[in-house]
């Protein structure tokens, strides 16, 4: 289709230069990208991905591990917030979680099975460094070691998170946890340690995975917009209540923490090791695709996500931002700022849904937000408004606001009610529509030229779902977490058939 998106270039935009790897002029949407297409009969699919695409599952490791106190493993604040009563739905925890950790083998067997070409999972930090920092743990990065060789001997190439959420609890009581500098400096050096273990075989590195959720849920809590003017209140570890000036420094922090483990990749890591982020970007939609409605969303999503995204991939905290927030801004160096903006390689961001529907506006903002209506579709989740559009709009905005070379969908997918049926079969009819919808409109961004080179689902298997325990199912594979058998769902053969395609089934 002929894009209607307004090109230009992130300087012209920001007054800056674009901060990932070999910035280059952006190519043009309308160039489809130089794939083979299958064939079918006599006709092509028009729906397939560029060649190399990776269709991979991603995980985190205390929804999957268990053996939370296991081989030296210190606890993480996710160990402590789940142990207190009244945190999380039944009171569930990730004590044993999927057990992955004494049955990694058998998982690696059903990722292969599942067509996966990439597996995205993340590293305990307190398995590795049970006090934050100073002596390593040799049976914590066994663990991980052993589970890359196992990846690789299937064919199946291993991504690496190194914090999704788990800080070591010692950390949040001796220092404050990322209430303090010094944590932004630990995280540093827990990084460039794996990156120098690992390094040989781990070639991709995200950071952190979702600053927005871990910062502003574990420390002062959010509303989600669900609808109708109804919100849904999500918190999480460590469980605290900051002042608004508070959560800002923790903000600056975190990202603080991540250009610092950036430095530390490229110090300690292998020639040709690649590093970025894996962030729940705010996407605005725009109402229509006329041009001044996707300027301004493009607006919208530079400006929403000013406090994380913007900031790393700019080097700067936006006018607006710090104007909103006054006194509550941040203190920070224009030092601080460039380690934040350290060259990337790659942007990843975590798309389920519209944050956020805008059409222009002569305000000084540059566009109105529209309300989500209340009989707007849901998935499961109360909280998942459903729109596959938003994965057409959040990688094509991270391109033509920044100029990414290389993006990768980190997380996408749905909870959904799955049961096993008298066959002993899963049929989740819902998920295989949420799927098929959303990455017709990704390979859709891809035929545009937006540089997409991966997809992670979420989840590879059932897990831990945070404040909503077990209850909320997201993976391709059933858990029935009383035996732990795994069980392939419906969604698993469509994920099978897409990957061999490499195009929507």
């Amino acid at each position: 289709m002929r894009s209607l998106f307004n090109r230009r270039q992130f300087s012209q935009l920001s007054g800056g230069a674009a901060l990932l790897a070999s910035p280059t002029a952006l190519p043009a949407f309308a160039q489809a990208t130089s794939t083979q297409p299958e064939m079918t009969g006599q006709k092509a699919n028009p729906r397939t991905f560029p060649q190399g695409f990776y269709w991979g599952a991603a995980t985190s490791a205390y929804q999957i591990e268990g053996a939370w106190n296991e081989d030296g493993k210190g606890a993480s604040i996710w160990d402590t917030y789940t142990h207190q009563p009244g945190n999380i739905k039944n009171n569930d925890n990730g004590d044993v979680a999927n057990d992955h950790y004494h049955r990694y083998k058998e998982d690696v067997a059903l990722l292969k099975d599942i067509g996966a070409t990439a597996y995205r999972f993340s590293i305990a930090w307190p398995r590795i460094f049970p006090e934050g920092r100073g002596q390593a743990n040799p049976k914590g990065l066994d663990f991980y070691s052993r589970l890359v060789d196992e990846l690789k001997a299937a064919g199946i190439e291993p991504f690496a998170t190194l914090y999704h959420w788990d800080l070591p609890q010692i950390l949040q009581d001796k220092h404050g946890g990322w209430q303090s500098k010094d944590t932004a400096n630990a995280f540093a050096d827990y990084a460039g340690h794996i990156a120098g273990q690992l390094g040989d075989r781990v070639r991709h590195f995200f950071t952190i995975n979702e600053f927005r959720s871990f910062v502003e849920g574990g420390h002062q809590g959010f509303d989600i917009q669900v609808g109708g003017g109804k919100t849904v209140h999500l918190g999480g570890a460590p469980g605290l209540r900051l002042s608004n000036a508070e959560l800002n420094q923790v903000r600056h922090h975190a990202v603080l923490g991540h250009g610092l483990a950036v430095q530390a990749i490229r110090a300690r890591g292998r020639a040709g090791t690649k590093v970025g982020f894996a962030e729940n970007m705010l996407t605005a939609v725009p109402v229509m695709e006329a041009p001044d409605y996707i300027r301004a969303a493009e607006t919208a999503t530079r400006e929403l996500n000013a406090d994380f995204t913007t900031v790393m991939l700019e080097g700067r905290y936006t006018d607006g931002y710090l104007k909103r927030n006054g006194k509550d801004a941040p203190t920070f160096s224009d030092d601080e700022l460039k380690i934040i903006a350290s060259p990337l390689d790659f942007v990843g961001i975590n798309v389920y849904k519209p944050n956020v529907y805008v059409t222009p506006s002569d305000d000084p903002a540059g566009y109105s937000r529209i309300p989500i209506n209340a009989s707007h579709p849901k998935m499961q989740s109360e909280w998942h408004v459903f729109d596959p559009a938003c994965l057409y709009w959040a990688p094509r905005h991270v391109q033509s606001l920044w100029g990414a070379k290389s993006i990768f969908i980190t997380e996408n997918g749905c909870g959904a009610s799955d049961v096993i049926a008298d066959d002993g079969k899963v049929y989740d009819s819902d998920r295989i529509m949420f799927l098929r919808a959303y990455l017709a409109q990704l390979q859709r961004a891809t035929a545009d030229g937006v540089p997409v080179d991966g997809y992670f689902l979420w989840s590879a298997q059932d897990n831990f779902e945070w404040m909503d325990g077990f209850g909320n199912r997201f993976g391709l594979v059933y858990v029935d977490f009383k035996t732990q058998k795994r069980t392939p769902k419906l969604s698993a053969q469509w994920f099978r058939e897409s990957a061999r395609r490499n195009a929507v089934a």
